[in-house]
């Protein structure tokens, strides 16, 4: 999962099992928030090398909710027996 990529996801999120689609979703979300968390990271020590273009306000709200979001989904995963 750590080296997985976005287009590493494609054969699951169309497959026809939902149990394929949910680790789609559930791999992509994460991947996503790594992506964002570093950044947000990178800002709060100043070492960003880019400016943003929002207030990092919105996306520490952001991360925070797709925080939230995997951990329904990795409650979900469990109850249903989703290997992730």
């Amino acid at each position: 999962m750590d080296k997985m990529k976005l287009k590493d996801t494609i054969e699951l999120m169309i497959s026809d099992d939902y149990k394929e689609r949910f680790k789609s979703e559930y791999y992509q979300t994460k991947i996503r928030y790594k992506k964002l968390h570093k950044i947000i990271i990178k800002s709060q020590a100043g070492t960003l090398d880019f400016e943003l273009s929002c207030p990092l306000e919105i996306l520490e709200k952001q991360a925070c909710y797709m925080g939230n979001y995997l951990k329904t989904l990795e409650i979900r995963a469990e109850i249903e027996k989703i290997e992730l």
